[in-house]
């Protein structure tokens, strides 16, 4: 076990950097077509595809799902995945052509470097090129080039994050997660609750986003400052992978209790701001695994994945 989703066996995962512009993309492949769903929680997503990952969507197959940078721009770099995959004769065969699924979650990160560079095809091409199944590149790299948290006192209070992954064996089980964190909120130790990354206050030490958005609630003066008054948009984008044998609607719930795991983490998380998204793919190895059970330990792969986007900037 590498404690990456890439334990999960036909999961690759490669990123290409711009790191003078600060934005990336990253792509998570699974070129044999995995079960594939997702969940949106956050108020303001930018996807590509979701409507094939729908629980009623009759798509059973996914080759992979990009993470990109660029805002709605960056959902442009999901043609170099398709071309990358269409050249490798990977895809959904149609009897004249074999289509590849790629389904795209984007940050916005336009305020923290280039923001006329955004990720592109010729980006996501070479990103699948780098892509690997073991000592994959985490940490300052591809989509979370621009990633920071705590930002509702403004980009210059605010603090960066990496690329972050997990992954737990349960027996046969096994279940991974790679994570971007570009949240609104604070990042917490799950356990403790302290504040690993997030808003800072004029003396350096960090202020209580959550509480800190609640306040701003009793303000009256409409002349005084709200608190998120210079806020950019955010996002957290997940995924996750099983190796367990799932159906759509299962893996749809995976989705779902993957969110518990941004939930202990990233305070306030869901809000009208964050565009914070699950993508789950199940590789079907394992029989009849409990989903209950399953979701439980993705709760917890999410949540130390999350953390791990602290750890390794």
């Amino acid at each position: 076990m590498q404690n990456t989703v890439t334990d999960i066996k036909g999961i690759k995962v490669g990123s290409f950097s711009d790191r003078q512009a600060r934005t990336g993309c990253t792509v998570v492949l699974s070129e044999q077509g995995f079960l594939g769903s997702c969940e949106v929680r956050g108020g303001a997503p930018g996807t590509r595809e979701k409507a094939l990952l729908e629980p009623n969507a009759g798509m059973d197959q996914v080759h992979g799902i990009l993470l990109t940078g660029g805002s709605a721009f960056g959902l442009r770099a999901a043609a170099g995945v398709m071309d990358y995959l269409e050249e490798k004769e990977i895809g959904y065969p149609t009897g004249v052509a074999r289509v590849p699924i790629i389904p795209a979650g984007v940050i916005f990160d336009l305020a923290r470097g280039d923001s006329e560079v955004r990720p592109d095809a010729d980006m996501a091409y070479q990103a699948c090129c780098r892509a690997v199944d073991e000592n994959i590149e985490t940490g300052d790299c591809g989509v979370a080039l621009g990633a920071t948290v705590g930002k509702i006192r403004g980009m210059e209070n605010c603090m960066s994050t990496g690329l972050g992954t997990a992954s737990m064996r349960q027996g046969k089980v096994i279940a991974g997660a790679l994570a971007v964190c570009n949240a609104l909120g604070d990042i917490r130790d799950p356990h403790s609750h302290e504040i690993l990354a997030g808003a800072k206050k004029d003396d350096g030490s960090f202020l209580d986003s959550k509480q800190a958005l609640i306040s701003g609630l009793s303000v009256t003066d409409t002349d005084k400052e709200q608190p998120g008054a210079k806020m950019t948009n955010n996002t957290t984008l997940v995924v996750v992978a099983v190796n367990a044998q799932l159906n759509k609607t299962e893996v749809h719930k995976i989705s779902q209790m993957a969110h518990n795991g941004l939930a202990q983490t990233i305070f306030p998380v869901h809000t009208m701001l964050d565009g914070d998204i699950v993508f789950t793919l199940a590789g079907g190895e394992i029989k009849g695994v409990d989903v209950s059970a399953l979701g439980t330990m993705v709760t917890e792969v999410v949540s130390r994945a999350i953390v791990d986007c602290v750890l390794k900037k």
